[in-house]
């Protein structure tokens, strides 16, 4: 998994377009679209793997965007992983087996954290547990609940889970074009040795730069490429 640093576009989806939120608050989406031109468009442009959330399934439990993520994996010859209302471990088996690539598992995992070695298991490598952090706390049910635990700390307990990956979210400067804060991705860097997707805040190429710097394994980058700050192509390339 990420042999080399990516860039990765997000395609999150919310009542059917690509959507991006700020600060992960709903009722402040902007909308980009269609999601399944959006995944094709990223790869056109080069992405090795797409990053798909489904927002509706974040929020209320429930996979609302199956049908969607059903045509992009059909479409697409690169990576997909695929997060947002995965709640059981059949649930992610069954994506796996459908051809998603990885799942990225947060409120199932805090609530659950055996399910990651239940489907490691049977898919070696394959879950990604999303720490998402608000206000120093990892935070679940789309942003909405605090769960007191400390994303670093977190990492670690996960790791030894069997997760395949830690994707860490800054949420307080999610979709906010206003540039990273280094010092919490490094400190989840800094505590597991399994990879770390960085997400939240990029808005330069620089922050692109400092992610893989600090030993991020790949980047999730979305308003960013939506607005037009920089491309997906001179993100690559840097």
């Amino acid at each position: 998994m990420f042999p080399s640093f990516e860039v990765v576009p997000a395609v999150d989806m919310q009542d059917g377009q690509v959507v991006q939120l700020v600060g992960g608050e709903r009722g402040t989406a902007r909308t980009y679209g269609d999601p399944i031109e959006a995944a094709e468009r990223w790869v056109d442009a080069g992405a090795r793997t797409i990053h798909i959330v489904d927002l509706d399934g974040a929020f209320d439990g429930e996979r609302e965007n199956a049908d969607a993520v059903e045509s992009i994996v059909d479409a697409v010859d690169v990576d997909v992983q695929l997060g947002g209302g995965i709640r059981t471990a059949d649930d992610a088996i069954g994506l796996l087996e459908a051809g998603v690539d990885r799942v990225i598992l947060g409120t199932a995992a805090v609530e659950t954290p055996e399910i990651v070695g239940e489907i490691d298991a049977s898919f070696p490598g394959s879950v990604i547990v999303s720490l998402d952090a608000k206000g120093g706390e990892v935070v679940v049910s789309g942003w909405t609940e605090g769960t007191g635990l400390d994303p670093a700390e977190a990492a670690v307990r996960y790791e030894s889970e069997g997760a395949g990956a830690i994707l860490f979210t800054d949420v307080d400067v999610e979709g906010q074009l206003e540039g990273i804060r280094r010092a919490p991705v490094e400190a989840v860097v800094d505590s597991v040795d399994i990879p770390v997707v960085a997400s939240g805040g990029v808005s330069t190429l620089e922050d692109v730069r400092t992610l893989e710097d600090i030993g991020a394994s790949a980047v999730v980058v979305g308003t960013a490429l939506y607005e037009g700050r920089f491309t997906l192509e001179a993100a690559m390339r840097e």
